[in-house]
């Protein structure tokens, strides 16, 4: 007797929901192209380590000088050294209610992002998400029962949200206004004015903001940041941060919120979270050794934005690459670690987002990101990072408009049927 057909395990429904496309089914394939002798340029993840940068000595040291007290377990919320620096860190800046008793560490700012939602969100609420966004926000919505739901960020308005389209948008599910800023993937930054109208709106329904501040210091040219939390005031405001991007440490897992806000309206949200730390114990401790220096330190990524700085110049040579080929345009991005640019002309004809990226891989070798794993409704971007040298890139952008030519050139060698006549 024949024993039954075993059935495969279950998974949550809810994962068909769920993009992630920077680590995805294209970076599967890289693998398996690099495990066959294949040389790739991967430009899908920005991470810093990858490409030969290095976290800053005097953080690094901070780690050294102190590893023989890592060993038990801290606080939930992370260490108090810690924590105290990172509350004068934000209180230098005008930050209300910089305390720390309000600041929360993290095994980088993605678990920490899914602690709020997940002490957040009740079945079928609603978060107000940027399009692009980057997709942990929707992932991590969807995965703590809620909705995301999107307001444009559109290419023709340089990226930047429309306060109207939000306040359009809420309902009396919607819970919270995400914010990423600069952003990713577009590097748009963006101007007081415009965050005065997006907190105004989050007080008048009574929404959380949630602002994902990671990329504060990494700007281009007159580009300025400017702190939600400080034109918040009372209302109340969960700022992330960390050590992954301006501190090029993204192993090392280290990241922070810091909660904003009149305390009668924020105590049961930060007990949430409290409790919520508590569960998973305690954050990576050898990196929150990292945060005083890092915080108190020199300033190390300004060197790397200004001209002539490995990142300023990297991103130079992907504009001068845009302007110079008929088949890109790009909005050039003023922060951040990334450029979208967007395909056009007879290349843009039939284009397929992921369709491409895959042809790229395979025929030129460099790995890129489709657009539309942004949570866009277009299918005509894809998102590198900014990371190699300018000459790595040249050469990327090379390959790149080499692609897209052979598509422009199929694209005009297909003549459309003549309508037929009708009687």
């Amino acid at each position: 007797m024949s024993n039954p057909p075993l059935k495969p395990l279950a998974i949550r429904e809810r994962l068909s929901e769920v993009r992630y496309e920077i680590r995805g089914e294209l970076a599967r394939r890289a693998r398996d192209l690099e495990a066959q002798g294949r040389k790739l340029i991967k430009l899908n993840i920005g991470n810093p380590g990858a490409f030969g940068f290095r976290a800053p000595e005097h953080l690094q040291r901070a780690i050294a000088d102190d590893m023989g007290r890592t060993d038990p377990y801290t606080h939930q919320q992370g260490l108090p050294v810690a924590r105290e620096a990172i509350a004068e860190y934000y209180a230098r800046r005008q930050h209300p209610d910089a305390h720390p008793d309000r600041i929360f560490l993290g095994n980088g700012v993605s678990e920490l992002i899914d602690l709020a939602l997940r002490a957040l969100l009740n079945p079928g609420d609603e978060v107000l998400v940027p399009s692009p966004d980057y997709p942990l926000w929707s992932a991590s919505t969807i995965l703590n029962d809620g909705r995301p739901v999107y307001y444009r960020c559109a290419p023709e308005n340089g990226f930047q949200p429309d306060p109207v389209e939000i306040e359009a948008l809420v309902s009396s599910r919607t819970r919270a206004i995400v914010l990423i800023n600069p952003n990713n993937p577009s590097g748009a930054s963006y101007p007081r004015e415009l965050l005065e109208k997006i907190v105004a709106i989050a007080r008048k329904h009574d929404l959380l903001l949630l602002v994902d501040e990671i990329y504060d210091q990494i700007l281009y040219d007159d580009a300025t940041f400017q702190p939600v939390a400080p034109l918040a005031g009372d209302h109340p405001c969960l700022t992330f941060s960390g050590l992954s991007k301006v501190h090029r440490a993204c192993g090392w897992r280290v990241g922070w919120a810091m909660l904003s806000g009149a305390a009668e309206r924020i105590h049961d949200f930060r007990n949430a979270l409290d409790l919520l730390g508590a569960l998973r114990l305690c954050a990576n401790v050898p990196g929150q050794y990292a945060i005083v220096a890092a915080v108190n330190g020199v300033d190390t990524i300004s060197e790397l934005t200004a001209p002539g700085g490995r990142l300023y110049e990297t991103r130079r040579a992907v504009i001068e690459a845009c302007e110079a080929s008929e088949h890109l345009s790009l909005v050039k991005p003023a922060g951040a670690l990334y450029a979208f640019p967007a395909v056009v002309g007879h290349a843009a004809r039939g284009f397929d987002d992921h369709e491409f990226a895959l042809e790229l891989m395979n025929e030129e070798g460099v790995l890129v990101v489709p657009g539309s794993s942004f949570n866009v409704p277009y299918r005509n971007h894809f998102r590198v990072t900014l990371l190699p040298e300018a000459s790595v890139m040249r050469d990327v952008f090379a390959r790149i408009d080499r692609a897209l030519a052979r598509r422009a050139e199929t694209a005009q060698k297909v003549v459309p049927l003549k309508p037929r006549n009708v009687a």
